[in-house]
């Protein structure tokens, strides 16, 4: 039987493309095979089960025949441009360009992604900043606020137009040629950008028990994109107005808060809370410019097919609309482009150097988690694994080891900011 042909035509460090060609004879007996299984299977009026005319099968079932021999001939096929080519593909490939005529061979295009061949002449031996910002006491006590709001009540207040912070109990109702339709109620605090502009002025006009009516106009970024621009007419009820009342700044709040004894002690836990972060924000800092670092010195380039790859993802994660992928794909090209450039440092780096999270590593972590938790490990495993988020834990630790393996071979100094 004569062989496919794997012809390369095009490629780059992470892509491939490759022109294949399956001779008549191959085209043919995979018709015949084809034929034979939907022959056996037919049941057609008249004949026997599995005795059906040649001619009867194929006008019965052409299409299908036709779909089981490109399945079979590109399944075929890929095998042998996966050896002839030496192959490490990272995705199923892309057809394109399918040539398929009775009596002619079968053509196509394979778009094939593999891993690119990254090798490192230096990763080591850079002079680095850690540089951990300090925490203020007004970041303490902003989160102090927080709690404060919180645990706050809502009074009612009477004869008082509102203002500003208070939140409101109305009922709106649009106006379409004269005619008032549903109110529909809502509970909104003023300020806080909950409700149009135009809207929250004539609440704030108001006294409880009044109504009146207003010209608004939806923002070009509504969410609801049919009234984005919009001008609609409507009725407004304003029923009741509330001030907050913050509770005070004291030991009970504390015991509120949490298992504290003071407000000394929530104030020293929320300190600790913010230096942790700020210290994890110092570890992500230091982890871009060690990469940073390593790209530069190695001339790391990103393709062009990962990036794009990338940014469908994105595109396909936020939703965005077709016509605004162009400029979607312009504003986050920097992105992409690094995080693969950092991808593919990173994945050089564990196969040269074998630092692949181990299932030890996952157990101990496990482990950690439910001890933290106060629960068995198991029920942490079997959470993890439902919600499918064992590989990003696996991720997790696999880069902890790498970049452990890497901040050892450079220097770091520490610098508080």
């Amino acid at each position: 039987m004569s062989p496919i042909t794997v012809e390369k035509t095009s490629e780059d460090s992470a892509s491939k493309s490759l022109h294949v060609t399956v001779p008549v004879d191959r085209v043919r007996e995979a018709e015949a095979r084809a034929l034979k299984y939907y022959g056996q299977r037919a049941r057609l009026p008249g004949f026997r089960p599995g005795k059906a005319p040649d001619t009867v099968v194929r006008k019965r079932f052409g299409d299908a025949i036709r779909q089981t021999v490109l399945e079979e001939i590109i399944r075929e096929s890929w095998e042998t441009a996966k050896t002839s080519e030496s192959l490490k593909p990272i995705t199923d490939p892309s057809i394109r360009n399918l040539k398929f005529e009775e009596g002619s061979p079968i053509e196509f295009e394979l778009l094939v992604e593999v891993r690119p061949e990254l090798k490192l002449q230096r990763i080591g031996g850079f002079r680095l900043e850690r540089r951990v910002s300090p925490v203020p006491d007004s970041a303490v006590e902003e989160q102090l606020a927080h709690i404060q709001e919180q645990k706050a009540t809502w009074i009612p207040l009477e004869g008082v137009r509102p203002s500003p912070g208070h939140m409101v109990r109305v009922e709106v109702a649009p106006i379409e040629n004269g005619v008032t339709g549903a109110a529909q109620p809502h509970d909104l605090v003023l300020g806080q950008n909950q409700a149009i502009p135009e809207l929250e002025e004539r609440i704030m006009s108001l006294l409880p028990g009044e109504t009146a009516e207003a010209e608004v106009r939806f923002p070009e970024d509504h969410p609801d994109e049919a009234r984005r621009g919009q001008t609609r007419r409507v009725h407004i009820s304003l029923h009741e107005v509330k001030r907050q009342e913050l509770p005070p700044l004291d030991d009970a709040l504390a015991r509120e808060a949490g298992d504290f004894e003071s407000l000394d002690a929530l104030r020293a836990a929320i300190r600790q809370d913010l230096e942790r972060e700020a210290a994890r924000e110092a570890d992500t800092d230091l982890r871009q410019k060690l990469v940073a670092q390593i790209v530069e010195a190695n001339q790391v380039e990103a393709p062009d097919s990962l990036v794009h790859r990338l940014l469908h993802g994105y595109a396909d994660m936020y939703k965005v609309p077709q016509e605004q992928l162009p400029a979607f794909e312009q504003q986050f090209h920097s992105i992409a482009e690094n995080q693969v450039k950092r991808d593919l440092v990173l994945d050089a780096i564990i196969e040269e150097h074998g630092l692949r999270a181990t299932e030890a590593d996952l157990d101990q972590r496990i482990d950690s988690m439910a001890a933290a938790r106060g629960t068995p490990a198991a029920q942490v495993y079997a959470s993890l694994q439902k919600a499918n988020r064992l590989p990003e834990l696996e991720r997790v630790l696999t880069e902890e080891k790498v970049f452990d393996f890497l901040l050892k071979q450079s220097t770091i100094e520490e610098v508080k900011s």
